[in-house]
């Protein structure tokens, strides 16, 4: 069984979500972690939970999602998975920082690159990638169908949607993936999105003001 721990770093609140199961291989999804304090509270979780960190994986490439990755290659040699059309953001992410006041390095570059369909496998865990573009060129979804969540980055939130304002934004794709891929799921499935607590597929279909 996957446990989900939700860190929530940087001003721009991201969610940084690190998943294991008993195996104690994990997977950290889109470490936010912007200061020396944050690191340390991803890192020492890691170490009194005896955890093994095998992938580093990002929804996307926006600088608030990916302000942790060198940390995370420098302390457990992890590079980044991420999907191709996501790299233009990817290796511009100091010059994007510096639109929001962020300082960021250069990006390592990627370890691979992931598509629709894919299958990755952490410990006796499988997740699976959904290909969901809209907020951003490069955007993926991570779900276990075992049980019955995603981790959405910012393609859905509680009441509300992923912004599409800035490049590569098209809200008509947004909206598109948004009910085909993620409404057709049963409604008890789990959103953990990018920002914000966690909401169900059904709660989002009944509630959600940008989906009626």
């Amino acid at each position: 069984m996957i446990t989900i721990k939700r860190f929530v770093f940087n001003p721009f609140q991201v969610n940084t979500y690190l998943l294991y199961d008993d195996t104690n291989e994990c997977v950290i999804i889109d470490p936010g972690c912007y200061d020396e304090y944050e690191e340390e509270q991803l890192k020492d979780f890691i170490s009194e939970k005896e955890l093994k960190p095998v992938r580093l994986l990002n929804t996307h490439s926006h600088v608030d999602h990916i302000l942790g990755n060198n940390f995370i290659t420098a302390t457990y040699g992890l590079k980044p998975v991420i999907h191709a059309a996501g790299l233009a953001f990817h290796k511009a992410a100091p010059q994007h920082g510096e639109a929001f006041g962020i300082s960021i390095p250069q990006q390592q570059d990627p370890e691979r690159y992931i598509a629709e369909g894919e299958k990755i496998h952490f410990g006796k865990s499988i997740l699976e990638v959904l290909d969901a573009p809209g907020h951003v060129d490069g955007h993926v979804c991570f779900m276990n169908r075992d049980q019955k969540f995603l981790i959405v980055g910012d393609v859905i939130f509680q009441m509300s949607i992923g912004r599409t304002d800035l490049p590569s934004g098209n809200m008509d794709l947004l909206l598109n993936n948004i009910r085909e891929k993620i409404l057709t799921l049963p409604d008890d499935y789990i959103l953990y999105p990018g920002h914000g607590p966690e909401t169900t597929v059904g709660f989002e279909r009944k509630n959600n003001p940008f989906l009626g």
